[in-house]
């Protein structure tokens, strides 16, 4: 169900799409196992779109110096985004 070529927000719709049926309590047993398993494989899928964007991410913070420099999101510690919201 979750192609490579999907948007994430429309994985994220469907996946909003198959909790609401789950939900509704009307489908049956087989039904609702095939949602389930529908439902985990959006959910994998989110997760690592996710962690694709997260890893590209980097802010633009500045030294000590005052100069900015760009540098990769998990590099940045919290005291170097004080004063970053100008």
């Amino acid at each position: 169900m979750a192609k490579k070529d999907k948007r994430f927000e429309e994985a994220l719709d469907e996946l909003e799409k198959v909790v609401e049926r789950l939900e509704s309590g009307e489908l049956s047993l087989e039904d609702s196992l095939a949602a389930f398993e529908d439902g985990v494989k959006l959910v994998r899928y989110c997760n690592q779109k996710l962690t694709e964007v997260e890893k590209k991410i980097e802010l633009l913070v500045k030294d000590k110096e005052g100069k900015l420099q760009l540098r990769p999101l998990e590099e940045v510690k919290e005291e170097d985004l004080e004063g970053t919201e100008e």
